[in-house]
C-alpha cells in the first residue's frame, strides 16, 4: 500500500529549499523527522485550546495515518507526522473531522485546477514583484504572524499603484480580497482592467503565503492575524462581483485549509464595504465572521488590537519602515520545495466521492446564488 506514495514521494517533507537558512526571521520547514519545536508555554496552550496530549500526540497522528490508509486507500497525500499535524491541530485532535478536513483539502485543488495546477512562487512572480502582500516581520504579543494585505496602494518599494481592484475575500482576508484582478505595474496605472492578468494569480499567491505560513509548528498553535489595507479601492471595483466565485474561495480556505485565523483587522475600508461584507457574510461561519474588525482610518482603534511595536511606520508603528521584498524572497527561495508540493500527478486520480463531499462552488444550483447577489447589487451602490 505504500508503494502508492512513494511512487511519487509525498510521504515525506520536501527537503529543505536552497537559501532557507538565510530567512532567520521566519522559522524553516519541518524536518524529514518528527520533533517537537514547541516552546513549554506553547505546548500548554496546545494542551488547553487545542486538546493536543504530547504524549499522545504521535499516538494520534499513527490514528489519523491509519483511517486515511483504511477509509481512503486511493489518495495520494503526504503521510509524515508534520504534515498530519497540521490537520489534527487546526481540529482540535478530532480524528473524523481532521479527515475531513484533508479530504477538503485535496477536493479544492480538484475543484480549481487553474489556481493549483503547477503552483510554484515563480509563477506568481510578477504578483509578489508589485508588493501586493507581504508577512511582518515580527509576531504579534500572542506569538501570531500577520499577513499584510494591501489592494489598491502604490507599493511603497516600487511607486506603482497596484491591486485597486481585488475584492478581498479575506478568509484570511481572502473572503474579502479575490473577486478581481490587479492593476497594471505602470507608474501612472489607473483602476482595474479586466485583461491585466487573471485574478486567480492573486488567489494563487496568497495560497502560496498560507501553505508557508502553516509550516512552523508555532503558526499552527497560535493561528495568523490579517491586516487588510482598502486604501485607494472604491466603487469603480464593486460593480462586477461574483457571489459564486466568493463561495467557492470560502469553502477552499474556510473549510479546506488547516490554519487558523485568530483576526482580521481591516483599514481605511472604502463606505461600499458594507455591502461587500453583506455579500459574504452568510458564506462565513459565525465565529469567523466575528472577528472581522473595522478601524476606518483610526490608527489608534487599529493599535489596540495590534500593537505599534510589531507595526511598520506607515501604520504608525515603531517596527521600521514596511519591506514588501523580504517575503517574495523567502517565497521565491522556497520554489522547490513547492513543485514537491504542488507540480505532481493528481493526488484525487481514482478516488470517488459522493456529491455531499464536494464544495459547493462544484454542485449545481449556482444560479440561485447568482440571483441572490442581483438582488444585493442594488445594496451596494446604496451603501457607496
Amino acid at each position: 500500500m505504500a508503494d502508492q506514495h512513494e511512487s511519487i514521494d509525498l510521504m515525506s517533507p520536501p527537503a529543505d529549499p536552497p537559501g532557507s537558512a538565510g530567512h532567520s526571521w521566519f522559522p524553516g520547514p519541518p524536518p524529514p523527522i518528527y520533533s517537537c519545536t514547541l516552546t513549554p508555554e506553547l505546548v500548554a496552550k496546545a494542551r488547553e485550546e487545542l486538546q493536543e496530549k504530547p504524549e499522545w500526540r504521535l499516538r494520534d497522528v499513527q490514528a489519523l495515518r491509519d483511517m486515511i490508509l483504511k477509509e481512503q486507500p486511493n489518495l495520494r497525500t503526504r503521510l509524515d507526522d508534520s504534515f498530519l499535524l497540521r490537520f489534527l491541530r487546526a481540529r482540535k485532535f478530532d480524528y473524523d473531522r481532521a479527515l475531513q478536513l484533508l479530504l477538503n483539502y485535496h477536493t479544492g485543488r480538484k475543484a480549481w485546477p487553474e489556481v493549483f495546477k503547477d503552483l510554484k512562487p515563480s509563477t506568481v512572480k510578477h504578483v509578489l514583484d508589485l508588493g501586493f502582500l507581504t508577512v511582518l516581520p515580527h509576531p504579534d504579543p500572542n506569538g501570531r504572524f500577520i499577513l499584510c494585505l494591501r489592494p489598491g496602494r502604490r507599493c511603497l518599494l516600487l511607486f506603482y499603484k497596484t491591486f485597486s481592484a481585488l475584492y478581498n475575500l479575506i478568509l484570511l482576508a481572502v473572503s474579502l480580497l479575490l473577486m478581481h484582478t490587479c492593476s497594471s505595474p505602470s507608474p501612472c496605472a489607473g483602476k482595474w482592467k479586466p485583461n491585466d492578468y487573471p485574478f486567480v494569480d492573486n488567489v494563487r499567491a496568497i495560497y502560496l503565503t498560507l501553505e508557508k505560513l502553516i509550516q512552523p509548528e508555532v503558526t499552527q498553535v497560535n493561528g495568523i492575524v490579517i491586516l487588510a489595507d482598502y486604501t485607494g479601492v472604491g466603487m469603480s471595483q464593486a460593480s462586477n462581483p461574483g457571489p459564486f466565485l466568493a463561495k467557492k474561495v470560502v469553502s477552499i480556505l474556510q473549510d479546506g485549509f488547516p490554519i487558523r485565523i485568530k483576526a482580521v483587522n481591516i483599514i481605511n475600508e472604502p463606505r461600499i464595504f458594507k455591502g461587500i461584507f453583506a455579500i459574504i457574510k452568510p458564506f462565513l461561519k459565525e465565529k469567523m465572521a466575528e472577528r472581522y474588525v473595522l478601524h476606518g482610518s483610526d490608527p489608534r482603534s487599529l493599535h489596540r488590537h495590534i500593537p505599534r511595536s510589531v507595526l511598520p511606520q506607515e501604520y504608525g508603528g515603531s517596527a521600521g519602515q514596511l519591506d514588501m521584498c523580504a517575503w517574495s524572497r523567502l517565497l521565491l527561495d522556497s520554489e522547490e520545495e513547492f513543485i514537491v508540493e504542488f507540480c505532481q500527478p493528481d493526488p484525487l486520480e481514482g478516488v470517488v466521492f459522493p456529491d455531499s463531499m464536494l464544495f459547493d462552488g462544484e454542485q449545481a444550483g449556482g444560479g440561485q446564488d447568482e440571483d441572490t447577489f442581483r438582488g444585493l447589487r442594488s445594496q451596494l451602490y446604496y451603501c457607496y
